[in-house]
């Protein structure tokens, strides 16, 4: 009677913690978030954002935080529906993209997680929902970008006319608005994660847990923009900034921004002749009372080392074979410092790439460019405009994605 008294005893003792360990936060359709799943979470937002873990915070934290679990639960459900899956390996070079990001030795993170009581799973679900949402996106949603020749070249011609506008390296942290209801409360987050960022907390780490950008994976850094470039409330505000200023919370039309200005500078197109090459020149020497056979034979020497040349190395070599007397290898030159016939072929050169023969005075030369630093300013090429167009209407489509998910879904929020 003893034995069984005790053992009662015991599971009423018990029963207050395994309640705790189930009760639950919300249902997401078929899905459960538990209150420890919840401050899981919690705890890792504050661990990597450098937030004080304080009961104020936490509070202040856990519906935004919850929001996300929820999202992450949307996410992998679709997943699921879709047959997407995350392998181990993608899991394993996710957390060493985060090390690298951090400067944290191979390793690290996990060190991390056990000396903050939090459970690897913790990270490891937010890890493989992002891969998998990001799968799902590109396959879903790749199809439906479309980006014309004329809006490439509009988007070159703004670019072009900006280019004595000032521009402005900016961070930024985005929080979405999704309904109209939630606008208080997206706002008073905002307003939350301003004063945490104003009591030393880094704004990179929060952009990574908090932002609903893309730019979340790099801490919030935009780059350098125009007035153009980001929407009209954000270009307002940092007009009236200056560097290391953070703006206070920005109503657009999809949501709210926090934005820090980093670096300002004029935005005036940048001389060519301050670009830096780095090159190899094969001049094979041509006298100039040679007969135009000899110069013929030159020529077609030339091309037979620009053929053979597929890098720097190899032409380096073919020119201390044919030409060791006139050939050099050039480390980072201003291409205002080289004769204009080389530097106008240099420049029009890409990195390892052999120019064609180039009569020169009393020679004939095949240049290649070994390395290529560009004065900053320099207007992007037509691929880098056609590929920023494309991630930022993914980026729309994606949100959608995530919107239309949210509104045919059962969530039940518990507490």
């Amino acid at each position: 009677m003893k034995s069984v008294f005790l053992f009662c005893l015991a599971l009423l003792v018990a029963a207050p913690a395994v309640a705790q360990e189930t009760r639950i936060a919300a249902i997401v359709n078929d899905d459960v978030v538990s209150l420890i799943d919840l401050d899981n979470r919690i705890q890792l937002v504050m661990r990597s954002s450098g937030m004080p873990d304080t009961p104020q915070n936490r509070e202040r934290i856990s519906s935004q935080v919850l929001r996300g679990l929820i999202d992450e639960r949307l996410q992998m459900q679709e997943a699921k529906r879709l047959g997407v899956t995350v392998s181990k390996d993608e899991i394993d070079q996710a957390f060493a993209r985060i090390e690298q990001q951090n400067n944290m030795p191979k390793g690290g993170l996990d060190t991390l997680l056990t000396q903050s009581n939090i459970p690897r799973a913790t990270l490891v679900d937010q890890v493989t929902a992002g891969l998998s949402w990001n799968k799902i996106v590109r396959n879903r949603l790749m199809q439906d970008v479309t980006i014309s020749d004329d809006e490439v070249n509009e988007a070159l011609a703004r670019l072009k006319e900006n280019a004595d506008v000032p521009q402005s390296r900016v961070a930024e942290i985005f929080l979405a608005v999704d309904s109209p209801g939630q606008d208080a409360e997206v706002k008073a987050l905002a307003d939350r994660l301003i004063d945490q960022i104003r009591g030393g907390v880094r704004f990179a780490g929060v952009a990574q847990q908090f932002s609903q950008s893309p730019t979340a994976a790099v801490g919030g850094d935009l780059g350098w923009v125009t007035p153009d470039d980001v929407p009209p409330e954000v270009a307002t505000a940092l007009q009236k900034m200056k560097p290391g200023e953070m703006s206070y919370p920005l109503r657009s039309g999809s949501g709210y921004y926090i934005v820090y200005l980093l670096e300002r500078r004029t935005g005036a197109a940048p001389n060519v002749g301050d670009t830096l090459l780095s090159l190899v020149e094969v001049l094979l020497p041509v006298d100039p009372n040679s007969t135009a056979e000899q110069q013929q034979h030159a020529m077609t020497q030339a091309q037979q080392i620009s053929d053979s040349a597929k890098s720097c190395g190899e032409l380096a070599k073919l020119g201390r074979e044919n030409a060791p007397q006139t050939s050099r290898e050039i480390s980072e030159a201003k291409a205002s410092e080289l004769p204009a016939a080389v530097r106008e072929a240099a420049l029009n050169l890409g990195v390892a790439e052999a120019s064609k023969p180039l009569p020169l005075p009393g020679a004939v030369g095949v240049l290649m460019v070994c390395s290529r630093k560009d004065p900053p300013g320099k207007l992007p090429t037509r691929d880098q405009v056609m590929d920023s167009l494309g991630r930022e209407r993914l980026d729309t489509l994606a949100r959608r994605y995530l919107r239309d998910l949210r509104r045919s879904a059962y969530v039940d929020i518990r507490g």
